[in-house]
C-alpha cells in the first residue's frame, strides 16, 4: 500500500439564497475536509456561516473554494480575467470566508480553486501562479489543495505553498491528466462501487489513470467528491468506509499537508 493516510474532501456550501445544492449536512458527517464556495460560483454569506458551523461542529478542516464571478454558469464558464483581477478574486473570496469563519470561531486552513478556474490552473502556468501568488500574499500558511499532476502542483511548489494533491473519484480523466470534459458521456465515474474501485486503482499505482489506461505517476494525498452529484452521499459514505477497511486513516488536510 503506498501510504496508510488520505484525506476525504468534498466541495460543499454550493447554495445561494433560497437555492440549495446537495446535502452539507450529510456529508459533513462523512468527508474530513470541506471546500467552502465563497460568494464566486456559489454560496453566499449565510450559505457560507451555515457550512462553517456544521464543518466545525464534525472537526471537518475549513477551505476557501475560490471561483470565477459566475453565478449563473456555476463558475463552470471560463472568464478572460486579468492577473491583478484574478488576484484581487482570489483575495475577496478567501477573505470573505475567513470573516464569516471568525464569527463561528473558525479558521479557514486550506484553498482549493472551482472549476474552469481550476481547470485552467491545471495547464496554464500564468494563471496557477497568480492564484499561488495570491494565496501566499494572504496567508503562506494555507494549503493548497491542487489537482495532481497539474501545472498548479507546480506553481505552488515554486510559490512555496504547502501542497496536498487531489484525485477526482467521480470524474474521469484524459491521457495528459486533465479530467474528461463534462460534455462528454464518459466524463463522470457514477455509482459508489465505481467510484471506490476507480479510486483504489489509483492509490495502489501511485498514479492517475486514464480512461485509455494511460497511467501518470503522482503522489496522492486527499479524493474529492463532488458533493452536488446525485449520489455524492451514497459515494462519499462507501468510499470512507471501504478505506477504512482497506487500511488508510481518512484526516484533514491539516494532518495532510507535508509541504513538500
Amino acid at each position: 500500500m503506498p501510504g496508510t493516510r488520505i484525506n476525504l474532501n468534498a466541495d460543499l456550501g454550493e447554495g445561494y439564497g433560497p437555492w440549495h445544492m446537495g446535502d452539507d449536512a450529510a456529508m459533513l458527517d462523512i468527508v474530513a475536509s470541506a471546500n467552502i464556495a465563497c460568494g464566486g460560483h456559489a454560496g453566499d454569506p449565510d450559505v457560507m456561516r451555515r457550512t462553517v458551523r456544521l464543518a466545525r461542529e464534525r472537526g471537518v478542516s475549513i477551505g476557501a473554494h475560490p471561483g470565477y464571478p459566475d453565478l449563473q454558469g456555476f463558475g463552470r464558464r471560463a472568464m478572460a480575467l486579468s492577473p491583478t483581477e484574478l488576484e484581487n478574486q482570489i483575495a475577496a473570496q478567501i477573505g470573505a470566508l475567513a470573516g464569516v469563519a471568525a464569527l463561528e470561531s473558525a479558521q479557514v486552513t486550506h484553498v482549493k480553486p472551482h472549476g474552469a478556474l481550476n481547470n485552467l490552473a491545471c495547464v496554464d502556468r500564468s494563471v496557477a501562479d497568480t492564484i499561488c501568488r495570491a494565496i501566499r500574499a494572504i496567508d503562506r500558511k494555507l494549503i493548497l489543495l491542487a489537482p495532481a499532476a497539474s501545472q498548479l502542483v507546480v506553481a505552488g511548489r515554486a510559490a512555496g505553498l504547502t501542497l496536498v494533491e487531489e484525485i477526482f473519484a467521480d470524474r474521469a480523466y484524459l491521457p495528459d491528466g486533465q479530467l474528461v470534459p463534462r460534455a462528454r458521456p464518459d466524463a463522470m465515474i457514477h455509482g459508489p462501487a465505481a467510484c471506490l474501485a476507480h479510486v483504489l486503482a489509483m492509490l495502489e499505482a501511485g498514479a492517475l489513470i486514464a480512461v485509455d489506461g494511460t497511467r501518470i505517476a503522482t503522489p496522492i494525498g486527499s479524493i474529492c467528491v463532488h458533493g452536488d452529484s446525485p449520489d455524492a452521499v451514497g459515494v462519499a459514505r462507501h468510499l470512507r468506509g471501504e478505506l477504512k477497511q482497506a487500511g488508510y486513516e481518512v484526516l484533514p488536510l491539516t494532518e495532510i499537508g507535508s509541504g513538500d
